[in-house]
């Protein structure tokens, strides 16, 4: 069993946001949401020491008081679960950090997004790149299996070459980088006309640049976004991609469990051929590939692919090359 809670709290609105999310809320509001959570939790049924993975995204978790859900955690956890905590730069301090080591946290993942200070100001994070590397640095203090998010194709970015290279003396133990999806409804579609973007070629130039980065000092990519020392890949992705089951508790989470799905409260049946469907296709996101031998309509499609240098095939197990992984929504889509 895998465990998804989602905490909506932010301190304001980052510009390319379109996600579930409370700007300016009260303390008191953060606390009834968690009380309402931890109630949530113990309803459900959930044996002891059966979950392996807890992921507390947001959001920023840290804004809320966490120790009543980490508390009733404690009993459901697996001994070797790992549970990661997204952390915001600015709620990085000595006693968050405590409070998350002593609640059984054992994986933290902050969100950096840039490391160009004019670029942050623009995304209104709040702090400059030099903030985020002292905050991630106090978090290497306290936790090995640690890493950051990186944003790639923001407008007006100039974070190059020697940017970059300061990541090599981070520590980093995982590296998430994403390519920025112009979300409507987001404050930055609403200034988009204003703003002059990377082409889709600069934007894959500078994610393969950032990949070459990672990969000098020690960190493989093993789905596309993602890219992590040996041993240290996200066990709450990898989960989800190979198609397990998952809970998801709080505004906007979705969750996993035999042929339901849930959202934010709201259950949904698929059928046995869609289940099927959605637990086996984003396998082919990860380096471990998708087993298509069974799947004769998979077959067709993917030999294609194959033709034009897109996977590669061993036995009925296809897995994306590098070019692949530039188009891999393109070859999903063909696939459903």
């Amino acid at each position: 069993m895998n465990v998804y809670v989602h905490f909506p709290f932010c301190r304001s609105k980052c510009t390319y946001c379109a996600l579930h999310s409370r700007a300016g809320s009260t303390g008191q509001a953060r606390t009834e949401y968690v009380k309402h959570l931890t109630e949530e939790l113990a309803a459900l049924d959930i044996a002891p020491h059966s979950i392996e993975t807890v992921y507390f995204g947001g959001g920023s978790p840290a804004l809320c008081d966490l120790r009543p859900m980490t508390e009733a955690l404690r009993r459901l956890t697996a001994p070797s679960c790992e549970f990661t905590v997204e952390l915001h730069p600015l709620d990085v301090s000595d006693d968050t950090l405590f409070m998350l080591e002593d609640g059984g946290v054992n994986r933290i993942s902050m969100g950096v997004q840039s490391l160009d200070d004019a670029t942050l100001r623009h995304m209104r994070r709040g702090y400059t790149a030099l903030e985020a590397e002292r905050a991630f640095a106090k978090i290497r203090r306290r936790f090995e299996n640690a890493g950051i998010d990186l944003i790639v194709g923001y407008p007006g970015d100039s974070s190059g070459t020697a940017e970059l290279a300061r990541l090599g003396s981070w520590g980093l133990a995982h590296c998430s980088v994403y390519s920025l999806i112009l979300e409507s409804g987001s404050i930055l579609a609403k200034q988009a006309q204003n703003l002059s973007f990377p082409t889709d070629d600069e934007t894959l130039d500078k994610i393969r640049d950032v990949a070459a980065l990672l990969r000098s000092i020690g960190l493989e990519r093993y789905e596309i976004s993602n890219y992590a020392r040996p041993g240290r890949e996200c066990a709450h992705n990898m989960a989800v991609w190979r198609g397990e089951d998952y809970i998801g508790l709080g505004e906007g989470a979705h969750g996993r469990r035999g042929l339901q799905r849930t959202e934010s409260g709201n259950i949904e049946t698929v059928t046995p051929e869609q289940d099927e469907t959605e637990r086996r296709i984003f396998r082919l996101r990860t380096i471990e590939g998708v087993d298509a031998s069974n799947r004769p309509d998979w077959i067709h499609a993917l030999d294609g692919f194959a033709a034009q240098g897109l996977v590669t095939k061993h036995g009925g197990v296809y897995r994306l090359t590098e070019r692949g992984t530039e188009v891999c929504d393109s070859i999903l889509l063909a696939l459903v």
